[in-house]
Order: structure tokens, then C-alpha cells, then sequence
């Protein structure tokens, strides 16, 4: 799989899709009243751990240039991260990952918000439709705090995404990774401590397994767009749904009911009913940054109202 023809490329994704939803599974394993504070500050410590073989491509010179966007950008991924550890115990996997796709949708709203962008008629389709699919899969009379924490972890999904659009350009995917994690780094710190829990082995082995397959998503990601347009390739990113069905099915016997796969399509056929006519109009940049949150697909959009994939799995 080298990712030089689009056949290959539409496989790494498919392939690190898969990865990305067993990272999920890592947390999905924990119980319910698990040290969550503990868990993102093991999460952080081992994420620095696991980028610190690529400390070449860190710009010491100018290491903490854009360190305030950095910063909020960090505090914003630590929210949405102590979110999805909530909703991934306790929502089925397929429905949490359904919810989580949220955020492209959310990026289209903020960006009309901040930045004055005009949404197309499909766009402003997908948001109807995409918070109609959310109803329909939640269903609101089954709306709790697991729900709630889906839908918190989409919102910080998409805040991320529309921010990376103004970090610095020069600084390199794994350097901006690195800032956003050594950022919360002492805040997760200081809250494990308040948090007063034992150290756990069950807790250290979580969060060492999603942080290594989200890198692994993250080297299926990156190979897969650097040599293909990002509008080719970029609709296989939507098996994580139907990964998240499969192992869900597999390993907690979760099977997904009419009113999810309903609103499911909802949710996933307008964004890619738009991959489709941006593909016609003009080729996107195949530019995206190393995830650090949780789903790739958020678009974020360049100074000209280009499109692209901001790149992010939590």
C-alpha cells in the first residue's frame, strides 16, 4: 500500500479507519467511574512519548510561535477528550462514532459564524439533515449525558478544526501535535492529582492503545493523501461507521437498530453528496495536518474558501 495510486490511497484509509476505531475500543474496554483525569494526563505523556523519535521536525527556533492558539487549541482537544471517554463507555460504539461525525457539519456552522463564509445549498442541506440524523439516532426522550458528551466531543472536534486554519503555516504537523499536547500536559497533571484516584494498570493500558493506533491512523492518513487529491480519496474516510458497526458488533454485540442507520445516512450522505461536487469544481490541496483530535473528515477551509481536511482523530 504506498498510496501513489487511488486505489492504495482509498485502502490506507479504509486500513487506518479501522485502526482509528480500535483506539476507540481501548476505551470503550474501561468501566464506568474510570479516573478519566488520569487517563488524559497517560494519554499526553505517552502521545510526547511516542513523537519524540520525530524530534527533527520540531522548529526549536521558533518552537512556541502561535503558543496562544496553541494553548486554547489544547485546552479545546483536553474537553472534547475527557467528552468522548464518556460517551465511548457509555453509548454503543456505532453511536458515538455516528455523533462524532457531527463536526464537519459544526465546522460549516462556525465558519459562517467567524469567519463570514457563505454556505451552498447542499451545505446548508447537510446541517439540516445532519442535526435532524442526530435526532433520529439519539431520539430525545433517550438524550442523556452520554449523548451530551458525543455532541461535546464533536463541538471540540470542529472548534479545532476551524482554528488550524490559523496556525503558523511553516510549523510542521508533528510540531503543532507536540505544542498541543505539552500544553495540557500540567493541567491533566494537576487534575489527576485533585482527582485523588489509585494508578491503574487497566487505565495506563487505555490509554497507551488509543494513542499508538491513532498514530498508526495517523501514518495511513498521511501516506494516503501525500502523493493523492484529497477529493479522490477522501469519501473512504466515512468507513469508520461501518468499522465502528462491525467491531462493535464483534466484540460488545451492539447491533445498530433502523432508526441508526437512518439517521446515520443522514448525517453521512450530504457531506459526501459535497466531496462530490467539490471534486467537479476544482481539485483541493492534498494539505492535512497530523490528527491530534478525533475525526479526519472536519473540513476547515483556507483563506479562499477552499475546503480541506483539517485532519483530526481523538
Amino acid at each position: 500500500m504506498s498510496g501513489k495510486t487511488v486505489s492504495s490511497a482509498i485502502l490506507l484509509l479504509v486500513v487506518g479507519n479501522a485502526i482509528a476505531v480500535i483506539s476507540d475500543v481501548f476505551v470503550k474496554f474501561l468501566e464506568e467511574g474510570v479516573p478519566v483525569f488520569q487517563y488524559a494526563f497517560l494519554r499526553c505523556v505517552i502521545t510526547l512519548l511516542l513523537l519524540a523519535p520525530f524530534w527533527k521536525q520540531l522548529d526549536t527556533g521558533h518552537f512556541f510561535e502561535g503558543g496562544v492558539l496553541h494553548f486554547i487549541r489544547g485546552h479545546v482537544h483536553l474537553v472534547g477528550m475527557i467528552c468522548m471517554v464518556y460517551a465511548l463507555i457509555a453509548l454503543p460504539l456505532a453511536t458515538a462514532n455516528a455523533v462524532f461525525m457531527v463536526a464537519p457539519i459544526m465546522v460549516m456552522i462556525l465558519s459562517v459564524m467567524f469567519f463570514g463564509e457563505r454556505l451552498s445549498t447542499l451545505s446548508l442541506v447537510s446541517v439540516i439533515s445532519g442535526f435532524a440524523g442526530i435526532l433520529v439516532i439519539l431520539r430525545p426522550v433517550e438524550i442523556g449525558w452520554a449523548a451530551l458528551a458525543a455532541l461535546g466531543t464533536a463541538a471540540a472536534l470542529a472548534i479545532n478544526a476551524v482554528l488550524v486554519r490559523r496556525l503558523p503555516r511553516d510549523q510542521s504537523t508533528v510540531q503543532k501535535l507536540f505544542l498541543n499536547y505539552l500544553m495540557i500536559t500540567p493541567l491533566c497533571l494537576a487534575l489527576a492529582w485533585w482527582e485523588g484516584a489509585a494508578w491503574s494498570r487497566e487505565v495506563l493500558i487505555s490509554a497507551f492503545g488509543s494513542a499508538l493506533f491513532i498514530l498508526g491512523y495517523n501514518v495511513c492518513v498521511l501516506l494516503a493523501y501525500k502523493h493523492v487529491d484529497a477529493n479522490q480519496i477522501t469519501s473512504a474516510e466515512y468507513t469508520a461507521l461501518v468499522w465502528a458497526v462491525i467491531i462493535g458488533w464483534v466484540f460488545f454485540a451492539e447491533v445498530p437498530d433502523l432508526w441508526f442507520v437512518v439517521g446515520s445516512a443522514m448525517i453521512v450522505v450530504p457531506l459526501l453528496l459535497i466531496g462530490l461536487q467539490q471534486r467537479r469544481i476544482r481539485p483541493r490541496p492534498s494539505h492535512h495536518e497530523l490528527a491530534d483530535t478525533r475525526y479526519h473528515t472536519a473540513p476547515a477551509t483556507d483563506d479562499e474558501g477552499i475546503t480541506q481536511d483539517a485532519g483530526y482523530k481523538q
